[in-house]
């Protein structure tokens, strides 16, 4: 089914948009938590959270790209699990080790907040990452959107694993200067 239709369930307040949203991008809304909370019971728990705040969001908003629109609610919602329980050890510390990766080229919390809730970062991020070369930019999200560990993205794409690390760190060190040039305050 098209998404155009699905999001027309929503609106309907049909359930079988339920379903047809769980056929469509169950799989995929998985994925993202499953490499967020390495749990099957917590992922498939967020997943079906997935669909509840699609529900109640849908007739507030009209997504235009819906697997972004439930790909943003399950890792946000993956997140917010994970620092619930402080599930550091279950995720094998790849959130963690991620994140702080990112520290040195993007804002401070605080400011990250601000910067995001006016979507000027997401807009600059995006700018950047359509800048990047297909490979660059597909190993960059795999690692700080998925969440993916250094060994599944060279597995994925079938690379060495240093060859993922100075993909990333070349990545990292771009990211900061565009921010920088644009005027970001890091």
């Amino acid at each position: 089914m098209e998404d155009e239709r699905i999001v027309e369930l929503y609106w309907a307040r049909s359930e079988k948009a339920i379903s047809e949203t769980a056929d469509k991008y169950g799989r995929y809304c998985y994925s993202i938590a499953y490499n967020i909370l390495h749990s099957r019971e917590d992922s498939e728990e967020c997943v079906n959270d997935t669909y509840l705040k699609a529900w109640n969001a849908m007739p507030e908003e009209r997504p235009r790209r819906l697997a972004a629109f439930l790909g943003r609610i399950t890792r946000n919602l993956s997140l917010n699990r994970l620092e619930k329980y402080e599930a550091k050890k279950r995720g094998a510390g790849q959130v963690p080790l991620a994140l702080e990766e990112l520290q040195e080229c993007v804002p401070s919390a605080d400011n990250t907040e601000q910067i995001v809730d006016d979507m000027a970062l997401a807009d600059l991020l995006n700018r950047f990452l359509a800048s990047s070369g297909a490979e660059k930019r597909k190993i960059f999200m795999r690692r700080y959107w998925y969440l993916s560990s250094v060994a599944e993205i060279a597995k994925a794409y079938g690379i060495s694993e240093s060859k993922v690390k100075m993909s990333l760190l070349r990545s990292r060190e771009e990211l900061k200067r565009y921010l920088e040039k644009e005027g970001v305050a890091l």
